[in-house]
C-alpha cells in the first residue's frame, strides 16, 4: 500500500533544535452577561504564560491538580483551541496562527488520545470506521490500501483485526483506549499528546496501556506530550516532568531528579501524597497538607500563585516578596527549572527529605526505567498472544 510518512527529516538524520517550541502561551476564555446585549466582564485564565519545549522522540510528563490547566494546555498546543497570545513552534514552522488548509496538513503530524475512551469514540461508528477516519480525512491511500491499514493498525495494538466490525459499545474500557491509540496512529503523527490516558481505567489495564504507549515511541520514534495527575505513572514513563499549578509552569527537572530533588514548595507537596510500597520508608515519611482550596482562575492571586497556600512562605516568616513579585521560571542546578524566590531554601528541608524519603539514591532509574514507580510499572508488558483488555 502508499507508504505513510511523517513530515519529519529522514530516519538516521538529527532533528536541529526541538520538535516542539512552546513560548509564552495563554489561553483565556472569556466571560460574558447578559441575553441581548452581551459584555465582557472577564477571563477564566487557564493557561497563562507556559513555555516549554519538547526533543523529538522524548516524553514530558505534565502533572499538576485537577483545573490547573494541564488540559488545556495540550489541546492549545495542537490547535484545538486559538491561543489568545504566545507562539507555538512546531519543528520549526510557527502554527499559533494557522487556519484552513495549512493547520489541517500540520495537524497530520501531531494528533491526541483523549481521557475517556467511553466519551471519544462515536457510538455510531465501527471500530474500523474510527481508526480509519483520519486516513479518510486526509486522503491517504485507496480504499483497499485504507482497509489494509486499519487491520495493521488494530493488529498493533493488540486488537484482533476482526474486530474492525464491532461498535465502541461492544469492547472493554481497555480495548476502546486502545482504538483511541490506534486512531491516533493512523498518519504516522511525530507528536502524540496524551491527555490523561488511563485515568478512566482499572490500575491492571493501565499498566497495559502505559507499556504499549512505551512499545510504540520505541517503533514509531514517537514524542509524547503525557498529561497525567498520578505521579507514580508518569515518574515511570517520563524523560522530563513539567508541574503545574493554576495555569502556570512552576517547575521543569529530568524525572529522576524532580523525584528525588525536588525544588518548588508545590512539587513537595505533591510528592508527599504518592505512597512509596514500603512500610518502613512510609513510616518515616509526612504528607505535607495544603491550607485552603485553590484560587480562581477567574481572579488568581498576585505575585507567586501558590503564595496563599505554601508552607515555605509561613515558615520563611511570609515574605513580602512572595506576594508583590512573580517569580520567573529560572533555572537551576540539576537541570531545574523552578519559578520560586526561595526555591534554594527548599533544597535539605525536612519538609523535602520527609517527602521523598529514602528514595534518593536507592538505585531509581531515570523515568520510565524506575523501579517501584506504582502499580502501572509493576505489571509487567502484555505478552502479544494474550488477549488486550
Amino acid at each position: 500500500m502508499t507508504a505513510i510518512v511523517a513530515g519529519g527529516p529522514p530516519a538516521g538524520v538529527p532533528a536541529a533544535g526541538p520538535l516542539l517550541d512552546v513560548t509564552d502561551l495563554t489561553m483565556f476564555f472569556p466571560i460574558s452577561q447578559g441575553i441581548v446585549f452581551e459584555r465582557h466582564v472577564g477571563d477564566v485564565r487557564a493557561v497563562e504564560g507556559v513555555s516549554l519545549s519538547i526533543r523529538r522522540g522524548e516524553t514530558l510528563g505534565l502533572v499538576g491538580e485537577s483545573g490547573c490547566g494541564k488540559s488545556t494546555a495540550g489541546r492549545t498546543i495542537i490547535r484545538l483551541y486559538r491561543p489568545t497570545a504566545g507562539r507555538i513552534v512546531f519543528d520549526g514552522v510557527d502554527i499559533t496562527r494557522l487556519e484552513g488548509e495549512p493547520l489541517r496538513l500540520t495537524r497530520r503530524r501531531m494528533q491526541m488520545i483523549f481521557q475517556d475512551p467511553y466519551a471519544s469514540l462515536n457510538p455510531r461508528m465501527t471500530a474500523g470506521g474510527i481508526v480509519g477516519e483520519p486516513l479518510d480525512i486526509h486522503e491517504i491511500g485507496t480504499r483497499q490500501e485504507r482497509r489494509e491499514r486499519v487491520h495493521e493498525l488494530l493488529s498493533i495494538v493488540g486488537l484482533d483485526p476482526e474486530y474492525g466490525a464491532r461498535y465502541p459499545h461492544e469492547f472493554s474500557g481497555g480495548q476502546r483506549q486502545r482504538i483511541g491509540v490506534a486512531r491516533a496512529l493512523a498518519v504516522h503523527p511525530d507528536l502524540i499528546v496524551a491527555d490523561e490516558p488511563i485515568s478512566a481505567l482499572d490500575v491492571s489495564i493501565q499498566a497495559q496501556i502505559i507499556n504499549l504507549l512505551e512499545r510504540l515511541q520505541a517503533q514509531f520514534g514517537l514524542t509524547y506530550l503525557f498529561i497525567a495527575h498520578d505521579l507514580s505513572v508518569v515518574r515511570h514513563i517520563s524523560d522530563r516532568i513539567a508541574v503545574m499549578y493554576l495555569g502556570r509552569i512552576v517547575e521543569v527537572a529530568p524525572s529522576r531528579e524532580l523525584n528525588e530533588r525536588p525544588l518548588h514548595p508545590y512539587t513537595v507537596a505533591l510528592l508527599s501524597a504518592v505512597p512509596v510500597p514500603d512500610p518502613a520508608v512510609e513510616a518515616r515519611r509526612r504528607r505535607i497538607i495544603l491550607r485552603g482550596d485553590v484560587p480562581s482562575p477567574v481572579n488568581p492571586p498576585a505575585g507567586c500563585r501558590f503564595h496563599t497556600r505554601c508552607w515555605l512562605r509561613e515558615r520563611l516568616g511570609n515574605p513580602e516578596e512572595c506576594v508583590t513579585v512573580e517569580p520567573p521560571l529560572r533555572p537551576l542546578a540539576g537541570g531545574h527549572e523552578v519559578a520560586c524566590h526561595f526555591a534554594e531554601k527548599v533544597d535539605g528541608s525536612s519538609e523535602q527529605v520527609q517527602a521523598i524519603g529514602t528514595r534518593r539514591g536507592v538505585g531509581q532509574a531515570d523515568g520510565r526505567q524506575a523501579a517501584g514507580a506504582g502499580a502501572a510499572a509493576a505489571v509487567p508488558p502484555v505478552p502479544p498472544t494474550s488477549p488486550p483488555a
